[in-house]
């Protein structure tokens, strides 16, 4: 994506791995919208351990309480883009925290089988 460089925004998205969205995995609805709105990508984390504002532990070490591990979802974009999103993800999410941060991006390209590389494809071009 042409352009793409430069100071951007890193959105973070906490929430729980049992959470849901019209019947749905949160984080998988959470990352179809920003695909279907056309944002430069998105990245799902699962969390061995951690606790959010229950202070209730989440953890991998017990069968029970592995079902519901720590999930983050990760979109760097613009800030104008992220704002945009907010209102949507705020319907979306009964309980979690989203953070933003300034993201200084250096690259963001496509993977380019070698053969095109060597021919001199670039996605700036």
């Amino acid at each position: 994506m042409h352009g793409f460089k430069g100071e951007r925004v890193l959105m973070r998205i906490h929430i729980g791995e049992r959470d849901k969205y019209n019947g749905h995995p949160l984080y998988t609805e959470i990352v179809q919208l920003l695909r279907r709105k056309h944002y430069a990508g998105a990245t799902v984390y699962r969390a061995i351990m951690g606790f959010g504002a229950s202070s209730h532990i989440r953890t991998d070490r017990f069968l029970e309480l592995s079902l519901d591990l720590p999930i983050v979802v990760e979109c760097v974009e613009t800030e104008e883009r992220i704002q945009t999103i907010l209102p949507d993800l705020d319907e979306m999410i009964g309980g979690g925290l989203i953070t933003l941060e300034r993201a200084r991006v250096i690259m963001y390209r496509a993977d380019v089988p070698e053969s095109e590389r060597a021919a001199g494809w670039s996605i700036d071009k």
